[in-house]
């Protein structure tokens, strides 16, 4: 089969495109890559795209909406019978005109099975909306592994950090202070932190409920489509106090990515940023020296995170609040150490332990490694696309 797939401005998302672009070509089927950032760039450019559409294309894959952004390439995935394999990598709020205007074979992937509910109630115009999880890059075979007790990092995070509160403007510019949508999405982003098993279409519904607004589902889905800055202040709230509390306590935490000079413990001795901006790829040899990564859920809740498999990939804890879906697929203690939320204060000690372990630590380390190894890599990735692809509408 001949598949089109995407280069734009997320480089993780280039990174995830590249690997499922090699699984495929080791199956034998063929890709073309378009750089939507340089349409000239050699070998990526808009001519050598339109040579490779001049043949039958099969699929087009994309992320996030890149190359179906607009009725151009729309139109030409209809014209030329293409299924579209988008893969969504955020809530669906945040890609509400795709999901009302796309192309006419189409399949869209969620990371997390609320998504999927989401999407079938509020628009069920999506026809095929199935989940998918996360992948991790499985290592090359001759990787050395680093012994537990010599790692240079006791506790790794990877991933931004922005004051909570720095995304509000967005919300107050579409809604004054004084109003009552204003107060409503205040009663979200509270109800929310106070109840760290919703997902936010939930409390969006509870809030809408308690003040007694009965509205449509076309106005329910215009609250979330503007739900970005609380998803946000929400999501940086609890990554900044999870820091928090393992600095408070004494250990030693390591970071990686834009915006740690701002979190309040930036200039405490046990918080070290290690470098602003990092490659996906890069990510990967400080992960491997660290006895803990730490995963905070981008508020997920019954789905799945990248950062998980990759971790433990790298043959690292894998430290994080759980997901349904997590709980069912992984066992606290056995190949995963799980924290809650609304108990930061046992974090502490449950890093501890795992620091303090390292015959534990080990064992986990390797029950994970196998099971992530056989069901969540880019393999397994492409095993799913190819098999929606087939079940959905006959390709293959």
């Amino acid at each position: 089969m001949r598949f089109v797939l995407f280069y734009e401005s997320t480089e993780s998302f280039n990174y995830f495109t590249d690997e499922i672009a090699k699984e495929l070509e080791r199956r034998g089927h063929e890709t073309f890559i378009l750089d939507l950032l340089n349409l000239t760039r050699p070998e990526h450019s808009m001519d050598e795209f339109m040579t490779f559409c001049s043949q039958k294309v099969d699929a087009v894959l994309c992320f996030n909406r890149a190359g179906i952004h607009n009725d151009t390439f729309i139109n030409l995935w209809d014209t030329l019978g293409a299924v579209t394999l988008h893969i969504l990598m955020d809530h669906p709020l945040r890609l509400h005109p795709t999901m009302e205007k796309h192309p006419k074979r189409y399949i869209q992937f969620c990371p997390d099975r609320e998504h999927v509910a989401y999407v079938q109630r509020y628009f069920p115009n999506v026809e095929h909306i199935e989940f998918l999880a996360h992948a991790g890059t499985l290592p090359e075979h001759d990787t050395p592994v680093i012994s537990y007790t010599d790692r240079k990092y006791d506790i790794l995070f990877s991933g931004t950090y922005y004051e909570p509160d720095s995304m509000m403007p967005q919300l107050e510019a579409l809604f004054p202070k004084d109003s009552p949508m204003y107060g409503i999405y205040i009663q979200i982003g509270e109800d929310l932190i106070a109840h760290t098993d919703k997902p936010l279409i939930r409390s969006v519904l509870d809030v809408l409920d308690a003040s007694h607004m009965s509205l449509s589902d076309d106005a329910v889905k215009t609250i979330m489509r503007n739900m970005t800055p609380i998803d946000w202040m929400v999501r940086m709230y609890y990554r900044g106090k999870a820091i928090q509390v393992l600095v408070d306590a004494g250990l030693p935490v390591y970071v990686l990515g834009r915006g740690w000079e701002d979190h309040p413990s930036a200039a405490s001795g046990n918080l070290h940023i290690l470098s602003d901006r990092i490659g996906l790829a890069a990510t990967f040899d400080y992960m491997k020296d660290a006895r803990i990564n730490l995963n905070i859920m981008p508020w997920f809740k019954d789905g799945t995170h990248d950062r998980i498999f990759n971790t433990m990939l790298c043959r690292s804890v894998c430290l994080t609040d759980p997901s349904t879906w997590i709980e069912e697929h992984f066992e606290n203690g056995r190949d995963i150490a799980l924290f809650d939320l609304e108990h930061l204060e046992k974090l502490p000690e449950i890093a501890q332990y795992w620091l303090d372990q390292p015959a534990q630590a080990e064992e986990l380390i390797e029950k994970a490694y196998a099971k992530t190894a056989d069901c969540y890599t880019w393999k397994n990735c492409v095993d799913s696309l190819l098999d929606a692809l087939d079940r959905c509408y006959g390709v293959h």
